[in-house]
């Protein structure tokens, strides 16, 4: 598996935000010629992750998300979304359908993560922060510097 293209972005950690950065990865992964559906389940995806990071990972404080996405030659996308904010004490159990921290929330953002990507992986240490690395494999045309 050879990285054939990256990008990465950075902004406020403000739910205005969250549309921006779903349709920035959207953007960069028209490249691989996804099908709509493919290219929803991976905008819903990245914003229950930037969600989660605005409204868990800094709560009312304001801080910075980072989303860094790949595209790999086998047409294996692999997009980290990353806050420096509180961190999660308990992976397991804030993974599980209807656990929320938030008052007023469903407790569905991993579960709908899983749902879409191919995988879910979270990375987390107390008030360092958390990563989310969503993976998803798009098997259609994808990117080939020797073909253009």
């Amino acid at each position: 598996m050879i990285e054939i293209n990256e990008m990465n972005i950075s902004f406020l950690s403000k739910s205005i935000n969250e549309s921006f950065a779903r349709n920035v990865v959207a953007s960069f992964l028209l490249q691989l010629d996804p099908t709509i559906t493919e290219l929803a389940d991976i905008k819903t995806a990245v914003s229950e992750a930037v969600t989660n990071s605005i409204v868990h990972g800094y709560g009312d404080q304001n801080g910075i998300v980072y989303i860094n996405a790949k595209i790999f030659d086998n047409g294996k996308v692999i997009i980290k979304v990353k806050d420096k904010g509180c961190g999660i004490d308990n992976i397991e159990r804030a993974m599980e359908p209807l656990f929320t921290t938030g008052i007023e929330r469903a407790g569905l953002g991993f579960a709908v993560m899983q749902s879409l990507m191919d995988n879910v992986k979270v990375q987390s240490k107390l008030n360092k922060g958390t990563t989310v690395i969503l993976e998803k494999n798009i098997i259609r045309r994808y990117y080939n510097d020797d073909k253009q």
